[in-house]
């Protein structure tokens, strides 16, 4: 696999290169006219959907009372696609997509899995959006072979800033930090994108190979036998970046959940049994199992898999729950099957909040609905509110900062009009007047933030707002006007 992986690398022209301005310099000052676009000149943008200029087109109409908001939807939306994906194609004529994250030049399985999923919707009536897509799920799942322990992997083998990572690291990876999510986006991307053009093409022998290797590395995550092959250690100031224990985390009892070293965030966990990336662990071994079952034809693997997502549901069930004095029963966020369980929220998704978006869990499930109330206070301890915005950021960036991801898994799971609402207005309000979305901004300052070029947060908003319409919110997004 390592070879395949070098020669794709290797035949592809990856994206058009050009000597387009720094998106970053573009958006880094504010700005008050909101006639102007900030995406980059046609001719510097690196990807292109007639698809996706018409609903741009279509979403502005619409939004005509709402001028900021509109501005912004054309902003956001296509950000991904403009900035960060390079599609080509392989030397035998296959579909090939890396996509950045933004201002880091690797491509994360998570990221690039959300990045891309809002355009899979029209994969069916442009050709192009279909290509680019399965180029997408291709190269995340010769990534996953090459190392399914890596979350973020280089366009080729450049090497990386984190070659001297404790750990087994090669030129093709950018980074080597096992986060059970890595290995769940690429399964959700793949199934989304089965379901709405009906191309099987990618499931054959690199599919077979990269879900074999998510099941063999979640049952040695497991850890019922041994530690597991993974070890993660890293020269640094920050706490988060690093794994205690000669690089294993801190001990768990084989429960039968499935450890995760880091979060989404890329941080450390504390109690390696991450809750909702079980959750998402277990709705991803379904996805899989039903695409060997209908697609593959092979009834006695699906089985295997679905055999892993039963237990795992069971232990989530039995050890997840925490019986709050003030909540109720709650999902706890991380817990290690001795018994101790950290309760708190972290912004990134998977998170316990967004377990409804991603159909983890049902919207009304009472435990959901309770937890949703507690990682939304002052109760959870990365929830932060001040003068100009709310909502839950992580140890990633520390206190006071808020992520826009956490508002906008709020609206996405809100089922409440004013609540939806509320979170839109402090999307537009915290952008510092620059049309984008940051990675988080600070509770009383929001020319206090964090990355100005982040194109899953930017596409997420875009993803948000063609959500709203779709549920007949067009009302309410008209009434969203810009007051900071």
């Amino acid at each position: 696999m390592l070879l395949l992986f070098m020669l794709l690398c290797m035949t592809g022209h990856m994206g058009a290169q050009n000597n387009a301005p720094s998106f970053t310099e573009q958006v880094a000052e504010p700005t008050d006219n909101i006639k102007v676009s900030r995406r980059p000149a046609l001719e510097y943008r690196l990807f292109v959907s007639d698809a996706i200029e018409k609903k741009i087109k279509e979403v502005k109409k619409l939004l005509k009372d709402a001028p900021y908001l509109a501005w912004m939807f054309e902003n956001c939306f296509p950000n991904t696609l403009d900035t960060t994906v390079h599609y080509s194609q392989t030397e035998d004529g296959d579909d090939d997509t890396f996509v950045y994250t933004g201002d880091i030049h690797a491509m994360w399985l998570r990221d690039s899995g959300a990045q891309v999923w809002p355009y899979v919707q029209f994969a069916k009536k442009d050709e192009k959006i279909r290509h680019m897509v399965r180029g997408t799920i291709l190269r995340q799942l010769k990534c996953i072979c090459l190392d399914p322990y890596a979350n973020a992997f280089n366009i080729g083998p450049t090497g990386s800033e984190w070659k001297t990572d404790y750990t087994d690291m090669n030129p093709y990876l950018h980074e080597r930090k096992y986060e059970i999510d890595s290995l769940c986006y690429p399964i959700r991307l793949a199934y989304y994108y089965w379901q709405i053009t009906g191309d099987t093409t990618i499931f054959g022998e690199v599919w077979r190979e990269a879900v074999a290797k998510i099941l063999r590395t979640f049952r040695e995550q497991q850890r019922k036998e041994a530690k597991g092959p993974y070890r993660f250690m890293r020269k640094t100031e920050r706490q988060y970046d690093t794994v205690c224990n000669d690089g294993y985390g801190n001990p768990v009892k084989p429960v039968g959940l499935i450890a995760s070293v880091f979060r989404p965030s890329d941080d450390a966990t504390v109690f390696l049994y991450l809750v909702p990336s079980n959750f998402f662990a277990v709705t991803s071994l379904r996805k899989i199992a039903e695409i060997l079952t209908t697609v593959n034809h092979d009834a006695a693997a699906a089985a295997e898999y679905t055999k892993l997502a039963n237990e795992v549901e069971t232990a989530l069930q039995k050890y997840a729950i925490h019986n709050h004095p003030k909540y109720g029963k709650i999902y706890a966020f991380e817990v290690d099957g001795f018994g101790n369980q950290l309760l708190m929220d972290d912004a990134n998704v998977p998170s316990l909040l967004a377990m409804a978006y991603l159909g983890d869990v049902n919207i009304n499930d009472p435990i959901y609905q309770n937890t949703r109330r507690f990682v939304w206070s002052e109760d959870n301890p990365y929830f932060f509110r001040g003068k100009v915005g709310e909502g839950i950021g992580g140890p990633h960036v520390g206190y006071d900062m808020v992520w826009p991801m956490s508002i906008m898994m709020r609206a996405f799971t809100s089922q409440n009009d004013e609540e939806i609402a509320q979170c839109v207005q402090m999307l537009v309000d915290t952008d510092h007047q620059t049309g984008f979305m940051h990675e988080s901004f600070n509770k009383d300052d929001a020319s206090n933030y964090t990355r100005p070029w982040f194109a899953w947060q930017n596409t997420l908003f875009g993803e948000l707002i063609l959500k709203l319409i779709d549920d007949g919110k067009i009302n309410l997004l008209r009434k969203i006007q810009k007051k900071i």
